[in-house]
């Protein structure tokens, strides 16, 4: 029997169906295991190799492979700095300090609610918008230090139900790599990449 919600069992089947092979849907249903549990638990990994026919052990190797697969519980909001050349140029270490210290997160942690994670990352593709950031994945480019800690005060304060990437830029971002052409009115559930079909996103309420 499935410890997954109804909705999700749904969304599992209708991925499901996409696939000649099943087991070229784990990835996919990596993601409704985060939603479901909001990080990758033993239990929702076994269930994912369930659904696909192979083992925890081969589900467990792709979940370890990608960073973005978290297999310890992260905050209702994860803030990714990237710290890589362009970035670190630019300031970076600075930016990431004052995230640190706004939060009381360091690098890899937690707070005691749950609300906040922060992390470095590597190259997000953003150069040209250094120095670049992710909350829950959601892009915002040119952020500065002062920018980062309104960031941060903005998550404990205003706890928005979705995080977007245009209202983000727009209260905090800077210098873009380039004009972002379409605009989009959906944002990140929780502390993964947000993907409609997938229920890891919802529209933004502002």
């Amino acid at each position: 029997m499935s410890i997954w919600s109804e909705s999700t069992q749904s969304r599992a089947k209708e991925i499901l169906a996409k696939y000649p092979e099943k087991r070229s849907a784990v990835m996919p249903l990596l993601y409704l295991a985060m939603a479901e549990d909001g990080w990758l638990t033993e239990e929702g990994m076994t269930e994912v190799a369930e659904w696909v026919g192979i083992t925890p052990a081969q589900v467990q190797s792709v979940a370890s492979f990608y960073t973005m697969f978290k297999r310890e519980r992260t905050g209702k909001y994860l803030v990714s700095l990237c710290t890589s050349i362009s970035c670190m140029l630019l300031g970076s270490d600075d930016v990431l300090a004052a995230i640190e210290d706004e939060s009381g997160v360091p690098h890899g942690e937690t707070d005691e609610e749950g609300l906040i994670s922060v992390e470095h990352a590597e190259c997000i593709g953003a150069c040209g918008g250094a120095v670049a950031c992710q909350v829950n994945y959601e892009l915002i480019e040119g952020l500065t230090a002062e920018k980062g800690r309104e960031l941060v005060r903005w998550l404990k304060k205003a706890r928005p139900e979705a995080v977007n990437t245009d209202e983000m830029q727009e209260l905090f971002g800077g210098q873009r790599s380039f004009e972002w052409a379409l605009p989009s009115d959906v944002g990140a559930a929780g502390p993964f990449p947000a993907f409609e079909p997938y229920g890891t996103a919802t529209k933004d309420p502002q």
